[in-house]
């Protein structure tokens, strides 16, 4: 029986390797060396990641209370299947599923389960809630994994029907895109390396502070009065990864976010008051108010039926504590 490899192959090899390495050593001496000749490498920037752009931004939009709900919700919902008759619910029932932007990276609330490979969470069972409604099967949905960049521009291109994705609404973002009535009450924290010395973003002047590119958290960092330095990224585990990796001092983002990533890292701890309220809205795109209204009445019968407590309870309640009273929908009118 002949082998592949011969000894001549391995000899090639063995010398090809010495090559390399020896490449690698003088590359790595003229990049710089340490006193005792350790070679010194800062550890690589996740992609996309550093200053947010500079450039001037639009005054924010004032519209008053951004959860005050103009399209209440539909007097009864139909019964799956048999959506009223050139509405948006039809058209997604014609099409066989609810295309819904989530995310992967937010521990409980949308992430990828590392054992089954499934994307699962609160927000997912939010979105499985709306497409029972629609076609009478929780499964009849196709998840679409969207950053916090992506999400509106996914939207307004027709990429998803509706993104569940621990999106906060705002003044702004109502120019944009419609939300429901606000199904997750969420605030604004700081998450720290535990005997950092860091209190809160009040502490954290001039130091480097992380969160996600498109984030509304990203914005209250640059305009904290303390002054930190705000820094970007895509993914809220690439926070995490820059701050084991000591390149940001913290991340400061949604509590629910933050205390995901303290449960996977115990060396973390949140700290400080809240910096912002973020309340959370499933996001439909501005044309589609019939569709928000039906969203509005699905998340009225969760709040009645115990249906959103369930939910909560699932997945929520060993990493937050007891499910709080669903909040309540407000409408302007």
């Amino acid at each position: 029986m002949t082998s592949g490899w011969t000894g001549r192959t391995v000899l090639g090899t063995i010398a090809a390797l010495t090559c390399v390495l020896a490449l690698a050593s003088c590359t790595a001496t003229d990049g710089g060396v340490g006193a005792g000749g350790d070679v010194r490498a800062e550890p690589p920037l996740p992609a996309g990641a550093g200053a947010p752009s500079s450039e001037p931004k639009p005054p924010s939009t004032d519209c008053g209370d951004p959860t005050a709900q103009s399209s209440r919700p539909t007097q009864a919902l139909p019964s799956p299947g048999q959506m009223p008759t050139g509405s948006t619910m039809a058209r997604i029932h014609a099409s066989g599923k609810l295309v819904v932007g989530v995310d992967q990276n937010t521990y409980q609330f949308g992430y990828r389960d590392p054992f089954t490979g499934e994307i699962e969470g609160f927000d997912i069972d939010m979105a499985r809630a709306i497409a029972q409604a629609i076609f009478g099967n929780p499964n009849s949905i196709q998840l679409k994994i969207l950053t916090s960049g992506q999400r509106i521009p996914a939207l307004q291109a027709g990429d998803v029907d509706i993104v569940i994705r621990t999106m906060s609404i705002t003044c702004d973002r109502l120019q944009d895109v419609a939300f429901s009535s606000v199904y997750y009450e969420a605030n604004q924290r700081v998450l720290v390396k535990k005997n950092s010395g860091y209190t809160g973003i009040d502490s954290l002047g001039g130091k480097k502070v992380c969160a996600t590119e498109g984030s509304t958290s990203l914005a209250n960092i640059a305009e904290a009065e303390s002054d930190p330095v705000p820094i970007q990224v895509q993914d809220w585990t690439d926070c995490l990864v820059l701050l084991q990796q000591n390149q940001v001092d913290a991340i400061s983002t949604d509590d629910t976010i933050l205390i995901g990533l303290a449960a996977q890292d115990p060396f973390t701890e949140v700290v400080g008051a809240p910096v912002d309220s973020e309340p959370y809205g499933m996001a439909m795109p501005l044309a589609e108010d019939d569709f928000v209204q039906f969203v509005n009445a699905v998340l009225e019968r969760m709040r009645a039926d115990g249906s959103w407590k369930s939910i909560y309870d699932k997945w929520l309640a060993n990493l937050i504590g007891p499910a709080p009273v669903p909040p309540a929908a407000r409408y302007r009118n």
